[in-house]
């Protein structure tokens, strides 16, 4: 997020006036599984609640990207008023499995900004619960790592990424990422752009939190289950026993979240490199061309020779002016009173659609 758009949601005199666990046991800090949409963090936040120990909530919080947004500053008692009236109608608070008492007064006494809100509602159902830690995945907030890290000291974040042609390929055969009307011909690679968009700046922010910020490749988890979550459960000082998770199985992990469902291909093996299947030689050679060398740095193998790299001025011109426009439009949304409104919209039908399927939302261009 810009810092102008920081500033306007949040003034930079608020600071989590929760008591801080920075300075507490790593093992009972918050963790915030992130990515860009369609790279397997549902499956990864489902893998941490089947291990037992995280609040169990099955939805995305949408704290930083609409609520702390939609309301303003939230250390004026009357904009906390109005987030509590509208968030009780939501889906995402009937999922919390909490009444209104349960976080009424702490909320309208101690909460100043969105990540007060997050914790008071996550510690309160870890507590009804009986456990002592929460997790949270909203996609979207890979955007607002460096508030997210400001509001809550003691956040860890894992960052999972996936080789970029197969989110590319989820999220064309879902139509979320859609083209500017002149660009439907080559629609196919604004989710390519899209990827390397949001990796990239979730990668930016990441290395400014060092040894609070890892990054986990979602075909390790695949492929190397045991071995990648001892990696995380280390970092996160979390047992992510691996048998464990498999008999709970808790959400994705037993009915995975996949945008091919219907197609006959949903073992986990067929979730790599479907791309390979989905997209013609030319293809390939546009979008490795457009997102190639994020692809070599986050550790993947190029299918289109070098020779062959080279893109067209059309595509060129497409990954000059899709970045921008991202860039314009989360601006917007942060800045702008036409953003609140439409973000009051988004209030009545964004969590029912989140809450059952979070990957039908749609980025419009």
């Amino acid at each position: 997020m810009s810092p102008l758009a920081e500033k306007k949601a949040f003034t930079e005199d608020d600071q989590p006036c929760l008591p801080s666990r920075a300075q507490q046991d790593r093992s009972t800090a918050p963790v915030f599984v992130l990515g860009c949409g369609r790279s397997g963090t549902k499956f990864l936040y489902h893998t941490l609640l089947s291990a037992g120990g995280f609040a169990v909530y099955h939805a995305e919080s949408n704290a930083f990207n609409l609520l702390g947004l939609r309301f303003g500053n939230l250390a004026h008692r009357q904009n906390r008023r109005h987030l509590l009236d509208a968030y009780y109608t939501s889906k995402l608070f009937e999922r919390t499995g909490l009444a209104p008492h349960d976080i009424d007064e702490r909320v309208m006494e101690d909460c100043r900004n969105a990540g007060d809100f997050l914790r008071i509602v996550m510690e309160a159902i870890a507590r009804k619960q009986g456990v002592q830690r929460w997790a949270e995945s909203t996609p979207l907030h890979l955007l607002y790592l460096p508030l997210i890290k400001k509001l809550i000291p003691d956040a860890l974040v894992v960052h999972i990424i996936r080789d970029g042609r197969d989110v590319t390929a989820s999220l064309h055969r879902i139509g979320w990422i859609r083209p500017l009307r002149w660009d439907r011909a080559r629609a196919f690679l604004v989710p390519a752009i899209y990827w390397q968009w949001i990796v990239s700046k979730g990668r930016r922010y990441g290395r400014d939190l060092g040894g609070d910020y890892m990054e986990v490749h979602y075909e390790e988890l695949v492929q190397n289950p045991r071995e990648t979550l001892s990696k995380i459960g280390r970092f996160i000082d979390h047992d992510l026993e691996y048998d464990r998770i498999q008999r709970v199985a808790l959400g994705s992990v037993h009915n995975p979240n996949s945008s091919f469902r219907g197609d006959g291909k949903e073992t986990e093996a067929s979730t790599i490199g479907r791309w390979k299947r989905m997209f013609n030689a030319s293809q390939v050679r546009d979008i490795e061309s457009s997102i190639g060398n994020l692809l070599v740095q986050t550790g993947y193998t190029l299918e289109a020779s070098a020779k062959d790299a080279h893109s067209s001025l059309a595509v060129r011109l497409m990954n000059i002016v899709y970045p921008a426009y991202f860039d314009l439009k989360l601006r917007l949304k942060s800045d702008t009173p036409l953003a609140r409104i439409a973000d009051k919209r988004r209030m009545g039908t964004l969590e029912s659609n989140t809450a059952r399927n979070p990957s039908h939302r749609r980025y419009k261009c």
